[in-house]
C-alpha cells in the first residue's frame, strides 16, 4: 500500500514540475514576443525607466513555486488510512470469544481470524450461503467428465451428487465464506461448514491450507490466499474480487487488535 501511495505522490510532483515550467516558458516567450524598446529608452533616456527583466523572473518563479507548494499540500499530504470500525463491536460480540479458543488451540492470531470474517460476513451471527455460478459450472463439467479436476476435486468426488448436493458445493458458506467442495477436503459432510460448528472447521481449514503464512507474519499474502488460493503476485498486484479486500484486512487486524486487549 506504502508502495502505491509513492508511486501516486511521484506522479503529482511530476505533474507539478510540468505545469511549473510550462509556465516558465510561457512567460519567457511572451518576455521575446514584446518589442524592443528604443535606444534612447534602453540607455535610460527621457522616460527611460526600466523594469528589471531578472527581478520579474524571479518574481513569477516565486509565484510559481508557491503555488505548486500549495497544490501539493492540498492534494499530496500523506496522512494516515484511519481503519472503519463499523460492524466490529458486533463481530465482537458474535464470535470474539470463541475465536480466542480457536486461535490459541492452533497458534493463530486471533485478530487476523477476526478480520476474515469482518471480510467475509461483516461480523453477523446469522450468515447467509453465497451461490457461485462459476464455480457450480466447473463441477458440472467435472461429473460430465468434461473437465478433470478443481482443486484436486475429481469425478469419483462428486459422481453421485445431485444437481442441488452440487449447489451446495459451488456455495460459500459460514463466518469464513468457506466454499462447500472444501468439506471433500476436510473430510466433512456440507452441514458442518454451515453448522455450529462451521467456526472450528473454518479455523481448521485456515489453519491446514496457510496457517503458516499466517504465523510468519505474511499477513497481506494470508488474505489474498483466503480470497484467491494464492499468495499476492510477486509484482504485488491483487487479484481479488475487491481489490481492497488485503488493505481492509490488514486495517480490521488492527482494530481488533485494539479490541481484544481490553
Amino acid at each position: 500500500m506504502l508502495r502505491n501511495i509513492w508511486k501516486s505522490l511521484q506522479k503529482k510532483i511530476a505533474y507539478f514540475k510540468r505545469v511549473k515550467y510550462s509556465l516558465m516558458n510561457n512567460f519567457k516567450n511572451k518576455k521575446k514576443s514584446k518589442p524592443r524598446k528604443n535606444a534612447k529608452a534602453s540607455k535610460g533616456g527621457k522616460g527611460g525607466k526600466t523594469d528589471s527583466p531578472s527581478k520579474m523572473s524571479m518574481v513569477m518563479i516565486v509565484i510559481v513555486g508557491l503555488t505548486a507548494l500549495f497544490l501539493f499540500l492540498k492534494y499530496c499530504s500523506i496522512s494516515p488510512v484511519q481503519p472503519q470500525d463499523t460492524g466490529c463491536d458486533a463481530a465482537m460480540d458474535n464470535y470474539a470469544r470463541d475465536i480466542k479458543t480457536l486461535a490459541a488451540q492452533v497458534n493463530l492470531p486471533p485478530e487476523y481470524l477476526m478480520a476474515v470474517i469482518m471480510l467475509e460476513c461483516s461480523g453477523r451471527a446469522d450468515v447467509p450461503p453465497r451461490f457461485e455460478q462459476g464455480v457450480y459450472n466447473k463441477l458440472v463439467e467435472i461429473k460430465e467428465r468434461k473437465r478433470a479436476t478443481l482443486e484436486s476435486i475429481s469425478y469419483s468426488d462428486i459422481a453421485d451428487a445431485s444437481d442441488d448436493a452440487l449447489r451446495n458445493l459451488a456455495s460459500s458458506w459460514g463466518p469464513f465464506q468457506l466454499m462447500g467442495y472444501k468439506c471433500l477436503h476436510l473430510g466433512i459432510k456440507i452441514k458442518d461448514l454451515r453448522g455450529k460448528n462451521s467456526l472450528y472447521y473454518g479455523v481448521k481449514w485456515i489453519n491446514d491450507t496457510y496457517g503458516d503464512y499466517v504465523r510468519q507474519g505474511k499477513y497481506a499474502d494470508a488474505f489474498h490466499i483466503h480470497n484467491t488460493g494464492r499468495p499476492v503476485p510477486k509484482n504485488g498486484k491483487y487479484f481479488t474480487y475487491d481489490p481492497k479486500y488485503v488493505p481492509n484486512g490488514l486495517q480490521y487486524m488492527e482494530i481488533f487488535k485494539k479490541k481484544m486487549r481490553r
